[in-house]
């Protein structure tokens, strides 16, 4: 079931190989599993930002601040 948390602060999102991708400030959904994480997010006005990272540093995140939970 999924939850919802805050990016507050420089949160981001690494696509195959290519240059990390900031996640912008603002409420999100969040999907977890043991090995990962799903956030998804209001990119604009009816698009969806969607990405996968691994737990950890979904956890990372939170106890740095930078997701609220």
């Amino acid at each position: 079931m999924p939850q919802y948390a805050t990016v507050t602060g420089h949160v981001t999102y690494m696509p195959g190989d290519g240059t990390p991708i900031k996640i912008p400030k603002g409420r999100i959904e969040v999907e977890l599993a043991p090995d990962s994480a799903i956030l998804s997010w209001e990119q604009a006005d009816g698009v969806v930002g969607s990405a996968a990272i691994p737990r950890s540093q979904y956890d990372e995140y939170v106890e740095q601040g930078k997701i609220e939970a």
